[in-house]
């Protein structure tokens, strides 16, 4: 079952835990994301301790098949991020509670 997690849900979650106010937490979220986002564009490779890596791949442009109509595209060449979670991350969510 797929669950999706919000930014009001996190904001929600940092103003009941921190105890900041719900501007002050939409605030400080939004930075951390643009602080992760211009380091990506600018560094192409983010490393948070304990969590994991975020980086970019350049994908090259291939031809692609619509499943429906069989008919073929050109994929263009474009950026993907990765994100390839830390030991300590992974032991912990598989962690038998």
């Amino acid at each position: 079952m797929r669950v999706n997690l919000t930014k009001k849900e996190i904001i929600n979650s940092l103003y009941m835990q921190v105890g900041f106010s719900k501007k002050i937490s939409e605030e400080m979220l939004e930075g951390i994301l643009s602080i992760i986002i211009e380091n990506l564009k600018r560094n192409k490779k983010i490393k948070i301790s304990n969590f994991g890596t975020f980086l970019i791949r350049s994908k090259k442009s291939r031809v692609g098949r619509n499943p429906k109509t069989k008919e073929k595209k050109i994929i263009s060449e474009r950026n993907v991020v990765l994100f390839k979670p830390s030991k300590d991350f992974k032991n912990y969510i598989n962690k038998n509670e």
